[in-house]
This record gives structure tokens, C-alpha cells and sequence, in this order.
């Protein structure tokens, strides 16, 4: 009423009432009647029921058939339209599959038969990528796919950049279990095609960080330490012929799809191929836990000083190696770590190939550390970032 004597523009008649009568009809009933409330004349539905548009409103957000007088005091609150998730687009080839023993999906069977599976897959030159993000990555990476195998669930986990002539499976639970040998938790399952081998002269072109691994069998090791080397600047990895498979589902996995984004060869004879890297100017630095080794910390320290005087080992046998002369000026060093199975580590011959032995200190009694996690601390003070 104050508002009027000064003049000033008219207060709606049910701004002046009791705050408690200001609430929709709806809302001050009970609960148990709301339910109801659909079927209510337009002028007390709640608002997401009157679903007003400003077009049928004028602009005004008020219901076109209320009365005039009501009209042009009463403001009707709007709810705002719920955004519904937009699906990714997925492969136009989708293809019910309630056979486990369908062929179409014979790319996929037995998943778990380690042994099956590392003699399968290289041969039929595939892979299996696991996880919408692992595959999405082996994409971009540029590796074809062959198939996808998902459950109608998580049709959704197919990545939207698959090739439109990819077929996609579509299974139920049980019937992916059987095909799989387990159930599959983690969306979509992509067969990929192989690429060539890489060779390790091409691979050690560019390269001036390396990894190489002898006889680490553990997929989930191998996996683990391709990540570290992605992840903590090598530019590298290479693998004895009894290393595990980096492209089996395990390695893949583990590596969250690093194993796409660094180059890897295999190195064969062995220990003999190790002069394939002297030869390119690489430094062999063979990681153990003997306490004569250098320490790794001291010595990545100094890596690619140009310092005659730079402190470190001096010694030029097998335990040691000056620093000074593990780099150039304006160049980094060309360095190589290796690294050996849990267990018996690396074997005599390959330590004996190398420059220099090293150590991660330990403490409390400790001997060693398992071989990712070594491999992450190496990848730490030798990798380049």
C-alpha cells in the first residue's frame, strides 16, 4: 500500500498477503494430493505441469487462459526444461549376437586363456582394447579396428569416432560371459588389427631415453612400466624375445593405452643385440640391487653435463662410468636403463654387457623394490620432460 502513495508502480494483490498464502495451491497441500495434480485446471497445476511457453504467454511466462485481472498480476514461475544426455552416435553395422559360439564374434573368445591368447593373437595379427578410453586411444593412435563387442547397457561406451563399417556386437550379460570367459564390466570390447613390427635400429633413431626390459613375463608389470616410460619422458622400449606381449589385454589395460604412444621393438639375439645401442652411442646402465652399484640418483644427476670435473663414479669397468662422458654439450646423453624379471633380476650376461651398473637406494632392510615401481623411480630421474 506504501508502494501506491509514493506514486510508484501498483503491488500485486498477493504480494500484500501472508507469506504462506504466496505458495502455489498445490504446494500447501498434502503430499499424498500433489499426485493429482496433472489433472488440475491449468491455473493451479504446479508450474512444471503448466508447462507454459513465452510464446503461448506473450513473452510473459504467464499462462495464456488465465483470467484478464489474474493475468496481469499473478507470475507463474516456469520450469526450466530438462536437458536429456545426448547418446553418441555409434557404428550403423549394430548386430544382435545371442550365440556364444556365433563366428562373427569369434575374435573375442576366451579372453582369459593367457596361453591360447599370446599364441592367437599375434598370428591373426589383432589385439583386444578394453574400456572406452583404451580404445578411443588405440583409434587415434591410427590403428584400424575390426570389431567392437558391447552389452546393450553400455551401448553408450562406444566411442563416437569408430569407422561407420565396423560392426558393433551387442550381447547380453550371460551370453558375453560365455563368448569372453568373464564378465565384462568395463563397456565395449574392440578387436584391433596389429601393425608390423617395428625394427630396433628405427626405434632407436630418434631416441636418446630407453627402456629395456629382459624377460619381464608379467603383463601387468609390463603394462605398469610402459605407462611410467609414457608418462615420465623415455622415448622408448625394448624387449628380450621373452618379454610379455604389450598389446595383450592385460598390458593394455594397465597402461591406460600408453602402450600405443611409445615405440617398442623387440631385440633378438639376446643378450647380444645389446650392441645394437652401443654401437647407436647409447650408455647401458643395468639397474640391481647390489650395493657396489652406483647410485642411480647421483649419476642421472649428471647425465648431460659437459664437465670433465662433474662429481660421480669414476670408475670405467662394469660398475661404474664417468658421467662427464655419458653426455655432450648442447645434447642430451643417449642413455639406456635395463631392467630384469622380478626375482632373479637381470642375468650375468646382460649385466656384464653393460657401462655401468647401478642402484635405488633402499632403507629399513629393504632389498629391492618391485620391478614397476623401480622403473617408475628410474623413468623419474633419467626420463626427459
Amino acid at each position: 500500500m506504501w508502494a501506491q502513495l509514493l506514486g510508484r508502480a501498483p503491488v500485486p494483490v498477493w504480494a500484500q498477503l501472508p507469506v504462506w498464502t504466496q505458495l502455489p495451491v498445490w504446494a500447501q497441500l498434502p503430499l499424498g494430493t500433489r499426485s493429482a495434480a496433472r489433472s488440475w485446471p491449468p491455473i493451479l497445476r504446479p508450474a512444471h505441469y503448466a508447462r507454459v511457453s513465452p510464446a503461448a504467454s506473450g513473452g510473459s511466462g504467464v499462462p495464456a487462459d488465465l483470467p484478464g485481472a489474474a493475468a496481469a498480476s499473478v507470475s507463474v514461475p516456469v520450469s526450466k526444461p530438462v536437458s536429456k544426455p545426448v547418446s553418441k552416435p555409434v557404428a550403423t553395422q549394430v548386430v544382435a549376437i545371442d550365440d556364444p559360439a556365433d563366428p562373427r564374434v569369434d575374435d573375442f573368445v576366451a579372453l582369459t586363456d593367457v596361453a591360447l591368447r599370446r599364441r592367437r593373437e599375434p598370428t591373426d595379427g589383432l589385439f583386444i582394447a578394453e574400456g572406452e578410453r583404451v580404445i578411443t586411444r588405440a583409434l587415434r593412435a591410427g590403428y584400424r579396428p575390426r570389431s567392437v563387442l558391447v552389452s546393450p547397457a553400455r551401448l553408450g561406451a562406444v566411442p563416437a569416432d569408430l569407422p561407420g563399417d565396423v560392426p558393433v556386437y551387442v550381447a547380453g550379460a550371460d551370453v558375453l560371459a560365455a563368448i569372453t570367459g568373464f564378465e565384462v564390466h568395463r563397456g565395449a570390447l574392440a578387436s584391433m588389427c596389429r601393425r608390423p613390427p617395428l625394427a630396433p635400429v628405427d626405434v632407436l633413431a630418434a631416441a636418446r631415453r630407453v627402456l629395456v626390459c629382459e624377460d619381464i613375463v608379467s603383463h601387468t608389470n609390463l603394462g605398469a612400466i610402459f605407462r611410467s616410460a609414457a608418462g615420465l619422458g623415455m622415448d622408448a622400449v625394448l624387449l628380450s624375445p621373452r618379454c610379455a606381449d604389450p598389446l595383450y589385454r592385460r598390458s593394455v589395460r594397465v597402461s591406460m593405452g600408453e602402450v600405443f604412444a611409445v615405440p617398442y621393438a623387440r631385440l633378438d639375439p639376446w643378450p647380444g643385440a645389446l650392441g645394437l645401442l652401443r654401437d647407436a652411442g647409447f650408455t647401458l646402465l643395468a639397474l640391481t640391487p647390489a650395493a657396489d652399484a652406483a647410485d642411480l640418483g647421483a649419476f642421472a644427476a649428471h647425465l648431460d653435463t659437459a664437465d670433465p670435473t662433474a662429481a660421480g663414479p669414476t670408475d670405467s669397468g662394469p660398475t661404474g662410468s664417468s658421467p662427464a662422458a655419458l653426455g655432450s654439450a648442447g645434447a642430451p646423453a643417449r642413455v639406456a636403463l635395463l631392467l630384469g624379471t622380478e626375482g632373479p633380476g637381470l642375468s650375468a650376461p646382460t649385466q656384464a654387457a653393460a657401462t655401468a651398473r647401478v642402484r635405488i637406494p633402499m632403507a629399513h632392510g629393504v632389498d629391492s623394490l618391485n620391478v614397476a615401481a623401480t622403473a617408475a623411480i628410474a623413468c623419474y630421474l633419467l626420463g626427459r620432460r
